[in-house]
């Protein structure tokens, strides 16, 4: 094995034994099937994820087949999930793979950025994950890992730096297809062990290793690092408005809406927030619906 970093062959061996059992990780799952979990899988738990993607590959197998929808659709099958604009990105996605790519999801990590609401992080991990390309992909767990592995940091900076790409670009195993499989082997690493608040060191493949474990893993010094709320914000009521036109089989009554939150000006904001991204259709009748 090409290697040109020492934690290679712990952390590959230590996934070969312990990573999940994941559909999108499976021998037969598709392009199509691994970047939908990409999107999917932003900001939302593997446990939410996998019953929607699952009902998702059953009704729409392809891109060609999402794009013959009406967008609205990707919006009612996204369900619960939450940042429904990731299902209106995915039909986006879906139209221009049909258009530009013949419906295939391109290999080229070019063509991948290209795509509508495909960032630098989704096009390196549909190039490493669906392709075996070589690739730093770095999600917030792997920024974790190798900000405790290599720098002795409890946490990475809030926001990725250049120097954090050029650290995960030298750790790459040189064979690519090595690369894209260290890649998730890192992800899974940070996700069952390296983990936010309760990392298990013990059961880390490279704690001998490890830069934080060995300076004692000093706390974090940087800013407050607060948790996202949820009850009672904006979007938290834009959630239970779109909830009641998913749940419809057409537009729906202004009433309908006003009784599922008390606070007229807030409900107003968020109804107008979905307006404007694109996740609901004020009709002419007054009526409401999911966009087409």
């Amino acid at each position: 094995m090409k290697s040109n970093s020492a934690y290679t062959e712990p952390i590959l061996d230590w996934y070969e034994k312990n990573a999940r059992d994941l559909p999108w990780r499976a021998p037969d799952a598709t392009p199509w099937g691994i970047l939908v979990s990409e999107i999917m899988l932003q900001q939302t738990p593997v446990s939410r994820v996998l019953p929607v993607w699952r009902a998702w590959m059953n009704r729409w197998p392809t891109p060609a087949a999402l794009a013959a929808e009406p967008s609205g659709e990707a919006v009612r099958a996204w369900g619960r999930l939450g940042y429904p604009r990731r299902a209106l990105r995915l039909h986006e996605t879906a139209r221009a793979i049909t258009e530009r790519h013949r419906g295939e999801v391109p290999s080229s990590h070019a063509d991948l950025l290209a795509l509508p609401g495909i960032g630098a992080y989704t096009a390196a991990a549909v190039a490493s994950f669906a392709f075996g390309q070589r690739h730093a992909v770095l999600d917030t767990n792997v920024r974790r890992v190798l900000a405790r592995l290599i720098s002795g940091e409890e946490y990475p900076p809030r926001s990725q730096t250049k120097a954090e790409v050029k650290r995960a670009e030298s750790l790459l195993p040189l064979d690519p297809p090595t690369a894209a499989r260290w890649a998730v082997a890192v992800m899974e690493l940070g996700a069952l062990v390296c983990t936010a608040r309760t990392p298990r060191c013990v059961d880390c493949p490279v704690f001998a290793t490890c830069a934080w474990q060995l300076a004692g893993r000093p706390a974090y010094d940087g800013p407050p690092r607060r948790g996202q709320t949820y009850a009672g914000t904006d979007r938290q009521c834009r959630g239970r408005l779109l909830a009641v036109l998913r749940d419809a089989d057409g537009p729906v009554e202004k009433a309908a809406l006003d009784v599922v939150w008390s606070d007229a000006l807030q409900r107003e904001r968020a109804l107008d927030a979905l307006i404007a991204d694109g996740l609901v259709d004020p009709l002419e009748d007054g009526r409401y619906a999911l966009p087409t």
